[in-house]
This record gives structure tokens, C-alpha cells and sequence, in this order.
């Protein structure tokens, strides 16, 4: 579950024309405004707007977004209390088993792209807090047909296997050696914040490699990139720069941009400072495979890739790759640039991107497209100059890596 729009104020809205102030803020189950202000705050940690809300249609929480995943697109439900399209029919009992076992009303099992596998880690009242809150927000009327995934990936029976192999529900057990802060944070991140459905690897099914936990996996087009601590990729990032990052999507080196920005937007910048606080203990705590290791990259490229950096490039990221503090991504600690996957800078190049604006930060500057102006060569010169230079070490970038990004590029809008 991931937000884009949050609909506000149902209770005030109540109290101004007294009605069903009662019914709207208890209800039958004895929910109270408490509660409720609760589970939107958990909706909000937990992401579940920006999948089950359809970007620019006003209906919040009513289903219909196409959610990519490997095996073909999945389209989100609708959430909300309508009787008979929504999940207004169910039980609490009911909505708790889909939110933390996966399991639909009628027994069959959902996917995966539904981070239940992260969301078992909440406790039963975490996740009816959610449920008080998702009774207030207008019911839509809107059925959506959720599984439309290609043969054999649409047998939902297999997803029996999958659990198997994969799923172990359990709430989160707080580590008694660790701090009530730490603990707090690796609770946010395992579980509701559900942050290695991107960031950690994944295997040939799709399950995470646990053992590689948060250190990076392609996913819909871009690298969500290693997000532990020691050598890696966040070595130089202190915990207050990871929290301007999650609370403005941007800081002294980053922007969000993709995806991300998203998380962004609809997520991590409606935290409390606290929280973002608990998550940044957490993160730079856990440690990751150290540095990336490489070959010498190719030096023809990089010698043109140096030439055409400095052509387009450096006038915003400067000679140095420093760009501008909260502005221009900084080159030189960009987790985007050191790992082994080119992918994403291989798609700022080709498509260009367009930064997160939020209230802290509201200036989103954008990256120009360039794929009308460079070669794939080029496009590979560049990029393998950027990723071994201004202190980066990673592989060349080939030819054929950017002709590829260039094909799933037009795929996509063409599909679009």
C-alpha cells in the first residue's frame, strides 16, 4: 500500500454540520478519533495510497493502477468501504488476514506486489487502525480486476508454493541488545515502510534474498540502490543527511527522483521527525557488502565520456561532479553511481528525470532528455565516465547496456 492523496478532516467536517459525528468517528467497533488519526498515519508509513490510487484520478483509494511487476502487470484494488466493490463487505478478521497473511476473503492468495510479506511485521491492532481509518474516507463504486498477469502466472495456487518458500509471518521482535529508537526504526523499515520490497534483491520468483538485504535490485526501470551503511554506497551520508533526503527528497548530495520521489511524496515526508530519525539509526547501523569493486574501465570511453560531460553535463554538476547542495545531484555520493547496475543513470541520460517537490523543498529541478542528442555510444561513454570518476569506481558501461535501455525506454511508452 503506497499514497498519493490523503482525504482530510472527515471528522472536523462532521462536527461543523453535526451528523454522524458517532458514526464516522466510533463507528460500530468502537473506533475513536484516536484510531483513526492513527491508521491514517500508518497508511501514510505504509505507502498504500500510491498503489491503490490512480494518479490524477480524484477517487482516493478506489483502485485501477497498473503495478509492473517481472511477470506482467497487476492492477491495484479498490480499498475503499464500498459494499460491494471496495472492502466494505469484510470483516476485520478478514481485512487482517489479506494485510498480514496474504490471504483473501475467499481464500485464495494475493501476490506478492502486495508487501504483505513486510506488513506481518505490524501487530493485528497496527493494521485495524488502517481499517478505522479507510472507513472514513468515501466509498467508490469502481470493481477492478486485479489479476492480469499472462499464463501461468495467473494461477493464484501457486502462490501457495510461494508462501512456502518465502514467507514467514511473524511480528516484528525487537533485538534486546539494540536501543528502543533502533528498534523503532528497523520496525519502519522491515515492516510497514517495507523498504526492501525494492531495495533488496530479489530471486528467479521473486522472493527477496535475505541475505542481501537492502543492497540493491532493478526494479520497473530504475536501481533502487544499496541502502546500508559502512563501505557502501550511503558510507559518506550522516543520519541527519538521510533524514533531509526521506523528509524533502533532497540534500546536500541527492535528489529523488523516479520512484523514489514517489516514496517520497506520498510516504516518507508525511513522517514524524521522530520516525525519520528511528529509520536513519536504523539504516546506518546495518552493514552491506562494502565497496564495489571493478575493472579498469575502458579508457577510449572514457576519454569521450569526459568530453561530452563536460559539453552537457557540467554546467550543472559542475567540473567536479559537486553539484548544487539541495539542487543538482552531487556525482560524487550518488548511491545511484556505485553499484554494479547502470540502469538508472542510463535512464536519467536517455529520458531525463524530474525531481521529488515536496512542502520542505517545494524547487523540483528536472534533468533534460538527452537520448534525441547522443548515440548509444555516447550514452555509454558518458555514463561510464560518470561511474568512474569524482571518486566512483564502477564497470564500463556497454554499448549493448544502452541500447537496451533505450528499447525498454520506448516499450514503455509505447505501452503507455
Amino acid at each position: 500500500m503506497r499514497s498519493v492523496q490523503v482525504v482530510a478532516g472527515v471528522a472536523v467536517v462532521a462536527v461543523l454540520f453535526g451528523v454522524g459525528v458517532i458514526a464516522t468517528a466510533r463507528g460500530e467497533n468502537g473506533q475513536h478519533f484516536a484510531q483513526v488519526d492513527r491508521g491514517r498515519y500508518l497508511a501514510d508509513v505504509a505507502d498504500c495510497a500510491a498503489c491503490h490510487t490512480t494518479p490524477g484520478v480524484q477517487q482516493p483509494y478506489a483502485g485501477g493502477r497498473p503495478i509492473e511487476t517481472p511477470f506482467g502487470d497487476l492492477v491495484a484494488p479498490n480499498i475503499t468501504p464500498d459494499q460491494q466493490t471496495g472492502i466494505g463487505a469484510w470483516t476485520d478478521d478478514e481485512f487482517d488476514a489479506a494485510v498480514r497473511r496474504g490471504v483473501m476473503p475467499d481464500g485464495s492468495r494475493l501476490y506478492p506486489a502486495m508487501p504483505y510479506v513486510y506488513y506481518s511485521k505490524m501487530s493485528r491492532d497496527d493494521v485495524l487502525a488502517i481499517r478505522s481509518y479507510l472507513r472514513t474516507i468515501e466509498p467508490v463504486h469502481n470493481p477492478v480486476t486485479s489479476n492480469a498477469l499472462p499464463f501461468p502466472y495467473n494461477i493464484r495456487t501457486a502462490m501457495r508454493l510461494w508462501d512456502w518458500l518465502y514467507f514467514n509471518p511473524a511480528e516484528f521482535k525487537p533485538d534486546t541488545s539494540k536501543s528502543a529508537e533502533w528498534n523503532h526504526g528497523a520496525w519502519l523499515v522491515q515492516g510497514p515502510g517495507h523498504c526492501g520490497a525494492c531495495h533488496t534483491p530479489k530471486t528467479v520468483l521473486g522472493g527477496d534474498k535475505s541475505a542481501q538485504a537492502l543492497q540493491g535490485y532493478s526494479i520497473q526501470g530504475w536501481f533502487a540502490p544499496d541502502i546500508t551503511s559502512g563501505k557502501g554506497a550511503l558510507a559518506n551520508w550522516t543520519a541527519s543527511d538521510l533524514v533531509d533526503y526521506l523528509r524533502t527528497g533532497h540534500n546536500r548530495f541527492a535528489a529523488a527522483a523516479g520512484p523514489m520521489a514517489e516514496e517520497v511524496a506520498m510516504s516518507s515526508s508525511k513522517m514524524s521527525d521522530a520516525d525519520l530519525k528511528a529509520i536513519s539509526m536504523y539504516l546506518k547501523d546495518v552493514s552491506g557488502p562494502g565497496k564495489t569493486t571493478s575493472n579498469a574501465p575502458d579508457q577510449d570511453m572514457m576519454t569521450a565520456g569526459a568530453a561530452i560531460y563536460a559539453d552537457l553535463c557540467s554546467s550543472c554538476h559542475k567540473s567536479d561532479g559537486k553539484g548544487v547542495p539541495r539542487l543538482i545531484p552531487d556525482l560524487s555520493d550518488n548511491p545511484s553511481l556505485k553499484g554494479n547496475d547502470p540502469t538508472t543513470v542510463l535512464r536519467v541520460i536517455l529520458q531525463g528525470a524530474q525531481t521529488v517537490a515536496t512542502d520542505a523543498e517545494p524547487t523540483s529541478p528536472a534533468m533534460p532528455s538527452f537520448s534525441w542528442q547522443l548515440s548509444d555510444e555516447q550514452v555509454a561513454a558518458v555514463a561510464t565516465y560518470v561511474r568512474n570518476s569524482f571518486g566512483n569506481s564502477g564497470t564500463s558501461v556497454r554499448v549493448e547496456n544502452a541500447q537496451d535501455a533505450r528499447y525498454d525506454l520506448q516499450s514503455r511508452a509505447d505501452t503507455n
